[in-house]
């Protein structure tokens, strides 16, 4: 059976059951899954635990298992698969990068690197001045963007040693998630993670995400003296802490939280490794004004959507003198901005301006939303975040009950708090399948047993 049958096939079986109201676990065929899984754990180091499923292919926001049992993926990877599967612009484009070159180390540019980092300057609207650096991940933009705020630090004059200065202090957020490299560690608050591999870098500091007194009271620490500490080189920080459940930080609190930055010259470092790319209805997340109260940071990091499925990442530094702190040798990567990554992001970019996937974004959002809201199913309590970066809250702390049970029943979502369920489609998801997917959600059972 082709993949074109199998997607025809399953879409068919959609539509039937959406037009009966049914729900169906789908039938598995041969058992291949359990095969697969025995292999995994025989050679791969236990890291992520036991899979839930081994797949095969997708199309489209449909994805397939070893087994043949079908999928409909609304969370994309963890929010990277912006294009879903096999979109034929981004497949085109890989494959005619793969026949030129796909490597050529950085003693060489190529043109889709230098057409990549443009169309990311200007969807970022950064002003005149402002540089790329690409990496392959999100953890790799972080820690760039760690490494630009200690040489900024450097510059600061209360951490000059001939004036009894003393280093400049990063400031990350409780609940804040950066990446699992020993530098995006240590911004990264989940102690379960980061206890394990104490001591981590120095002069990385947690104010409590959200408290305005007690980011001004970091700020304030800054002195000479027994007891006073370095002056603040940059604050790091999710606008929606994906993380910790999709919680949005508030504007009002971003829009503090950038004034103290500018009253002490200490910069504002925007993660957008989730928000970014059109997740949030907006190319990046501090474009929303719901979410940033209209600031502009002073740089940004960005990965998971920007490849469509590729791995790719980076940091955008606004303005030509952050941009200068990184000189020949002060930082590389030996695939950074490879040829065949970036024809991967331009593909993804201009499929989503092509297709208005920022609008079908805020579209689905409020679909999903409007779907939990008028939701029969007691177990449903609400939706937050912004776009297609949601979480659903559940009434009780059975997330990973109800995941595994949306899992087969056909839908994959994320158990990403003990009482919250992340959802994140592809940005091509349809109006049809958020109509299934929500036919899905509105029977997971009310009284599964907590986490």
């Amino acid at each position: 059976m082709s993949q074109h049958d199998v997607t025809d096939g399953g879409r068919l079986a959609a539509e039937r059951d959406r037009a009966t109201g049914s729900v169906s676990a789908p039938a598995p065929s041969e058992a291949q899954d359990e095969h697969w899984l025995d292999e995994y754990s025989r050679v791969h180091m236990n890291v992520f635990g036991i899979p839930l499923r081994v797949m095969d292919h997708g199309s489209g926001t449909r994805l397939w298992d070893v087994d043949g049992r079908e999928y409909l993926d609304f969370l994309a990877g963890i929010a990277v698969n912006a294009l879903g599967y096999a979109h034929p612009a981004w497949v085109k484009a890989v494959s005619e990068q793969a026949a030129k070159v796909a490597h050529t180390s950085n003693y060489f540019a190529t043109k889709p690197q230098i057409q990549l980092a443009e169309k990311l300057i200007a969807l970022a609207r950064a002003p005149e001045g402002s540089h790329v650096y690409f990496g392959n991940s999100g953890a790799e933009a972080n820690e760039a963007a760690l490494k630009l705020a200690r040489l900024y630090g450097r510059t600061l004059p209360g951490a000059l040693p001939a004036m009894g200065g003393k280093p400049a202090r990063i400031i990350a957020l409780t609940h804040g998630f950066h990446g699992r490299t020993l530098g995006a560690l240590s911004a990264t608050w989940k102690p379960v993670i980061r206890t394990p591999f104490e001591p981590l870098l120095p002069a990385v500091e947690f104010v409590e995400s959200g408290d305005r007194v007690a980011m001004l009271e970091a700020f304030a620490q800054t002195g000479q003296g027994r007891y006073g500490k370095g002056p603040v080189a940059a604050v790091i920080l999710e606008l929606i802490q994906g993380e910790a459940g999709v919680r949005p930080l508030g504007a009002d609190y971003v829009a503090a939280v950038r004034r103290m930055c500018d009253a002490h010259n200490a910069l504002m470092i925007v993660d957008e490794v989730q928000t970014g790319i059109g997740r949030t209805g907006q190319w990046f997340a501090f474009q929303c004004p719901a979410l940033s109260g209209g600031i502009i940071p002073d740089a940004i990091t960005f990965a998971k959507g920007v490849g469509s499925g590729f791995p790719m990442g980076g940091l955008i530094a606004f303005g030509s003198k952050l941009s200068a702190l990184f000189t020949p040798g002060s930082h590389g990567s030996t695939f950074a901005g490879n040829p065949l990554g970036a024809a991967a992001a331009l593909a993804t970019l201009g499929a989503i301006e092509d297709e208005g996937l920022l609008a079908n974004a805020r579209a689905r959002s409020a679909q999903i939303r409007r779907g939990i809201a008028e939701s029969t199913n007691p177990l449903l309590d609400y939706a937050r975040g912004q776009g297609l970066l949601l979480a659903i809250q559940l009434s009780h702390p059975c997330a990973h009950a109800a995941m595994r049970w949306a899992l087969d029943h056909g839908l994959i979502v994320n158990a990403v708090a003990p009482g919250a369920l992340r959802i994140a489609p592809p940005l091509i998801v349809s109006e049809a399948d958020v109509d299934e997917a929500l036919s899905i959600l509105n029977a997971i059972p009310d009284d599964l047993v907590d986490d």
